[in-house]
C-alpha cells in the first residue's frame, strides 16, 4: 500500500483543488483532460493511505467530509509554499542569502535595530533576518562560532581570522545608584572600600565557553546577575545595587534625578565598540550582509545604535 508521502504530491493535491473548485469528479476529469476512473482510482490511492474517506460516496456531488476539508484546506497551504520555496531558490540565486542572523549585545538601541530591520524588510528581499540577543563576550562568540553573520556591539579587540570589525563609537560608563540607595550620600571619591559593603549589579556574559567578561566587579563583592543591561539599569533604579552602566542608556534617569552618578577613586572607563562580520569569499559579501554594512557606514545610524535608547 501506498504512504502518505507518495499519494501526497504537490499534483494530487492540485488534482484536489480542481476538483472541490469544479463540483464533481465528472466536470473535474474533463478540466484535467483524464477519465473519470482514473480520477476515482487516485482519490481512493489517496484515502487508503491516510485510512479515511475524503468525500461522501452518498451525494452524486464530490462532498467533502470533514477530514476531506481539512486536507484541502492543508493542501492550499502546502502548495503556496512550494510556490514560495521556488520563489526564494529562484531569487537566491541572484546572490541574496537564505537566512542573515545578527548578533545585538544589550548595549545597543533595540528601536533603531527593528528601525534598519524594517527598511530591510521593506525590500521583500529572498532573506530572512534573525536576530539574537547577546551580552558581552557572547557577542563576538555569535560570530566566531558561526551562529551570526554580524554582530552589533563587540566590546572586544577584535583579533579573530577571517573576521573584519569597524567602530560604531565610543561609550562612556557612569557608576550610578538611585537616590534612596545608600551610596547615593556617601562622600566622594567613593572608595573601593565602601563600594565593597553593598550589592553590585551586574550583567551575565552570554558567552557559552569560558568564564566570561566580568566589568568593575570588587572581590568579595555580593553580586545580583542579570540578563542584560536593560535589567540592569531596572535593578539599580529600584536600588537593588549599583555598578558601572554606559552614559548613554542612562543619560534620561540620571537628567530626570532617577539615578544619581557617583566620582569614583577608580578611573571611569571609556569603552569602543564595534561591529563585525565574517569574511566573505572572493565573490564578496552576499546582497544583505553588503546592504547592512552600507547602512552601518552612516556616522548618523552608528551614533543612534549606541544613543537612541527607550525607557526600561
Amino acid at each position: 500500500m501506498p504512504s502518505p508521502r507518495d499519494v501526497l504530491t504537490p499534483d494530487a493535491l492540485a488534482m484536489l483543488q480542481v476538483i472541490a473548485a469544479t463540483g464533481s469528479f465528472a466536470a473535474a476529469a474533463r478540466s484535467l483532460g483524464v477519465v473519470p476512473s482514473a480520477l476515482t482510482y487516485r482519490v481512493r490511492q489517496i484515502e487508503d493511505a491516510l485510512d479515511v474517506l475524503l468525500y461522501d460516496r452518498s451525494s452524486r456531488q464530490a462532498r467533502l467530509t470533514e477530514a476531506g476539508a481539512e486536507l484541502l484546506k492543508e493542501a492550499a497551504r502546502l502548495l503556496e509554499e512550494i510556490d514560495a520555496v521556488a520563489n526564494r531558490v529562484k531569487r537566491v540565486s541572484t546572490g541574496w542569502e537564505p537566512q542573515f542572523t545578527i548578533a545585538v549585545d544589550s548595549i545597543i538601541s533595540k528601536t533603531i535595530v527593528m528601525e534598519l530591520c524594517e527598511s530591510f524588510l521593506a525590500q521583500q528581499p529572498p532573506t530572512r533576518i534573525k536576530l539574537r540577543d547577546e551580552t558581552l563576550s557572547g557577542t563576538l562568540e555569535a560570530l566566531t562560532s558561526g551562529q551570526a553573520d554580524l554582530a552589533l556591539g563587540v566590546a572586544d579587540v577584535v583579533n579573530h581570522a577571517g573576521i573584519h570589525s569597524k567602530a560604531l563609537g565610543d561609550v562612556r560608563f557612569v557608576y550610578a545608584v538611585a537616590p534612596h540607595h545608600p551610596l547615593a550620600a556617601a562622600p566622594e571619591p567613593l572608595k573601593d572600600e565602601l563600594v565593597r559593603q553593598y550589592r553590585a549589579v551586574a550583567v551575565a556574559d552570554t558567552i557559552s565557553r569560558g568564564n566570561g567578561m566580568t566589568i568593575g566587579l570588587l572581590g568579595g563583592q555580593d553580586v545580583f546577575t542579570v540578563a542584560n543591561m536593560q535589567a540592569k539599569l531596572e535593578a539599580q533604579l529600584r536600588g537593588m545595587g549599583s555598578g558601572f552602566v554606559p552614559e548613554c542608556m542612562a543619560r534620561v534617569y540620571i537628567e530626570a534625578g532617577q539615578l544619581v552618578v557617583k566620582k569614583m577613586e577608580r578611573v571611569q572607563r571609556v569603552v569602543r565598540i564595534n561591529y563585525a562580520w565574517r569574511s566573505t569569499p572572493k565573490a564578496g559579501p552576499g546582497r544583505a550582509l553588503a546592504w547592512w554594512l552600507q547602512q552601518l557606514e552612516s556616522p548618523t545610524t552608528r551614533l543612534a545604535l549606541l544613543e537612541r535608547h527607550r525607557g526600561v
